[in-house]
């Protein structure tokens, strides 16, 4: 039986995608792993002074620089020839994705080897749902409110996996709570990779996306099945899905969520229409062949 690192009692939400996330990861690396998390909510409910959850040495650092402090130990783990611990740069994609990226970029582009790890609950959830780079079109967030004039937010999730390969790294990938085995092996598989990594992770929010906090496996699987979530690797740029499902309509998805009460058929077809060419693209982009790393 694999070890639990993450102790039970957090004092996340109930049904918190996020705490199911780490359980995962940490499942997958063993002990023999160094966490620098960003504030954000794993960090304020797994950790409140003078307690933590994190079984494993864990280090919390600003929402700017998880991944520059995750260099640094790096760094000096092989100034003592240790080039077996591993070092994980972890945080929500406020953390992440928006205020942290600039460390991000840096990590990539000098190709630490450290592996970079955003936990999505796509809005600044731990200070009152504002909307990130990472929350969807057509979301009602408390700085992008839906009403007579506003859709809610008007910009489509930021791509960062993408943008990761474009710096050049040689492993990324996508992965969901609803699919653990899938999750464990794409960190497993990571961790066997020199140089920086990118893993995005699917973990959806009972209190700011508004479903009951039973379903939140539900919601993660129907993000996958409606193709709101698309579950790849890509690996020396070699494009790969890693779960090609017969898309469900994306509305069997968003009416489930408080957030996309508020949309209407004609921005639902915005959506749908966006999520069919996507997954189009990427289907022709798979069996292209085409190598990522030498176009972008």
């Amino acid at each position: 039986m694999v070890e639990e690192l993450m102790s039970p009692g957090t004092r996340t939400c109930a049904g918190c995608g996020a705490v199911l996330a780490a359980r995962l990861v940490l499942k997958a690396t063993g002990k023999d792993v160094i966490i620098c998390e960003s504030t954000g909510c794993m960090e304020v409910t797994s950790t409140q002074y003078p307690t933590t959850a994190w079984k494993v040495p864990w280090i919390h650092v600003l929402f700017e620089n998880p991944a520059s402090v995750a260099a640094g130990v790096k760094a000096a783990l092989e100034a003592q020839s240790n080039d077996h611990t591993q070092v994980i740069a972890y945080g929500g994609d406020g953390g992440i994705v928006d205020i942290g990226f600039g460390a991000v970029s840096g990590a990539l582009e000098r190709n630490d080897d450290i592996m970079i790890i955003t936990y999505d609950n796509e809005a600044y959830a731990n200070t009152g749902v504002q909307r990130s780079g990472a929350t969807p079109f057509g979301a009602s967030a408390t700085t992008t409110p839906a009403g007579l004039e506003s859709i809610g937010k008007k910009q489509w999730k930021k791509n960062i996996p993408m943008i990761a390969v474009a710096h050049g790294s040689k492993y990324v990938a996508t992965a969901s709570i609803g699919y653990p085995q899938d999750l464990m092996n794409k960190v497993k598989k990571a961790m066997k990779v020199k140089g920086t990594r990118y893993l995005h992770i699917h973990t959806p929010c009972p209190v700011g996306w508004g479903f009951d906090s039973s379903e939140t496996i539900q919601i993660a699987k129907l993000a996958v099945q409606t193709g709101m979530w698309m579950l790849y690797e890509i690996e020396d740029g070699k494009f790969k899905m890693t779960m090609k499902p017969e898309l469900k309509p994306v509305d069997e998805y968003l009416k489930m969520q408080k957030r996309f009460k508020h949309l209407k058929d004609d921005t639902i077809k915005i959506i749908q229409d966006h999520i069919d060419k996507t997954w189009k693209e990427l289907d022709n982009l798979e069996k292209s062949g085409v190598n990522l790393r030498t176009i972008l």
